[in-house]
């Protein structure tokens, strides 16, 4: 071959027990695989993107945000105990088998880590290919705990440390500057030489060059607290990272005003009717919690913005003391003249919403915020989707983002 092919494969197995769903879960309104899949389609060194799952689902939305899928991984190769080198292995053999195709160099990007720097793909082919003798490149970042501070219990109940260090006596005790650096790998990126896999059957290879990544960047999504420390990450805008969808907007720096929608974000989008035609939804107490504690704390304006007539949508913001517009048909129209009225700039607002007729006002505020439930294409518009639905206190969960990220 002529030209350096460098592959770059995405295992995304469809049976994840931690989170279900988790690698097409939405993570910043898009699916978690699609950050791993930007970071293979906008490197300049990577020739080609693919992901190995064997779920038919996570391969269709893999291949909506532009991966290939050529195979279905087997399920043997996609348990819960399957290791990493079988999948590569697998894929690295039936390339060569159905399509005659042999990369020079592969890459890992594994969906958990999906937070990557611009370049980081170009910067780990090009110090493997700087370096010959290597079979492989991994991201490391700094040890967050320093393993030679580290014990293992031993059968009768006492403690043994696990490392020493010549020279320093009681390396437990001793200072961290005396102490060797370590570093963690991370599931950023893995630049590995074919050879090391089909020849050596290691996923590393003997020679193991590191390339280090800002630790701010570390970002390990097993549970859902992790989740919710990456949307944070993802809302404050302060990384600079490959993203399948480039026109996320960060943070305000100092919004006034928060508009709600009724249905859907107040309430489950659920209506019980009686026999006389009288109305009643369902809301969540915690919400109306979250909004006194946020106009409190932070000073923030809070209105509703509803399409509705119904005089359930009156009572329920009567009794949290909000202001709201009722039969509000065209709410981007509504939302332009709020501004000349209130002397308002888009970004002073924060505005959420589920359905497709809050579309048109995502564009004309400074951050467009959707439940965990809403309608797809506006979780797709959306700057952030929150982890809850609406109605189950998605209202308070974008409260307590607000007030902390205000309060910092």
């Amino acid at each position: 071959m002529t030209k350096l092919e460098v592959l770059a494969v995405v295992p995304a197995r469809g049976n994840s027990k931690s989170i279900p769903r988790k690698n097409i879960r939405l993570l910043g309104g898009v699916p978690l695989i699609a950050y791993s899949i930007a970071a293979g389609l906008q490197s300049q060194a990577v020739t080609r993107t693919i992901v190995s799952t064997d779920n038919e689902e996570i391969a269709a939305i893999a291949r909506q945000y532009g991966a290939e899928t050529p195979f279905l991984r087997p399920e043997e190769f996609s348990r819960d105990e399957t290791l990493d080198f079988p999948v590569f292995r697998h894929a690295l053999e039936w390339l060569a088998e159905n399509e005659d195709y042999h990369p020079n160099i592969v890459i890992q990007l594994r969906p958990t880590s999906p937070f990557r720097p611009p370049e980081l793909l170009d910067q780990a082919v090009q110090l493997l290919l700087d370096h010959p003798e290597a079979d492989s490149v991994r991201g490391v970042v700094p040890s967050g705990q320093n393993p030679y501070k580290m014990w293992s219990v031993n059968a009768n109940g006492s403690m043994s440390p696990i490392l020493k260090v010549t020279g320093v006596k009681e390396a437990f005790n001793a200072p961290r500057q005396q102490l060797p650096d370590t570093y963690w790998q991370t599931g950023h990126v893995d630049a590995i030489r074919p050879r090391a896999i089909l020849e050596k059957d290691s996923m590393s290879g003997n020679v193991i060059l590191p390339l280090f990544i800002d630790p701010a960047y570390t970002v390990d999504i097993d549970t859902l607290l992790d989740w919710q420390r990456a949307e944070t990450t993802i809302m404050e805008g302060r990384l600079k990272i490959v993203a399948p969808d480039q026109s996320r907007r960060p943070f305000p720096a100092h919004p006034r005003l928060l508009i709600l929608d009724f249905d859907g974000v107040m309430t489950d989008d659920r209506v019980w009717v009686d026999q006389d035609g009288r109305e009643m939804v369902a809301a969540s107490r915690s919400d109306g919690l979250g909004l006194e504690r946020l106009r409190q704390l932070t000073g923030m304006q809070v209105l509703v913005m509803s399409k509705e007539t119904n005089p359930v949508v009156a009572a329920r913001c009567r009794k949290l003391n909000l202001e709201v517009f009722q039969s509000v048909s065209d709410k981007a129209s509504a939302l332009k003249k709020l501004y000349e009225e209130r002397d308002l700039k888009p970004e002073d607002v924060i505005y959420i919403g589920n359905d497709l007729n809050d579309l048109p006002c995502f564009p004309l505020v400074g951050f467009a915020v959707a439940p965990a439930d809403a309608n797809v294409t506006v979780q797709q518009a959306a700057d952030l989707v929150l982890d809850k639905p609406g109605g189950f206190g998605a209202v308070r969960e974008l409260c307590e983002l607000l007030i902390a990220r205000l309060q910092a």
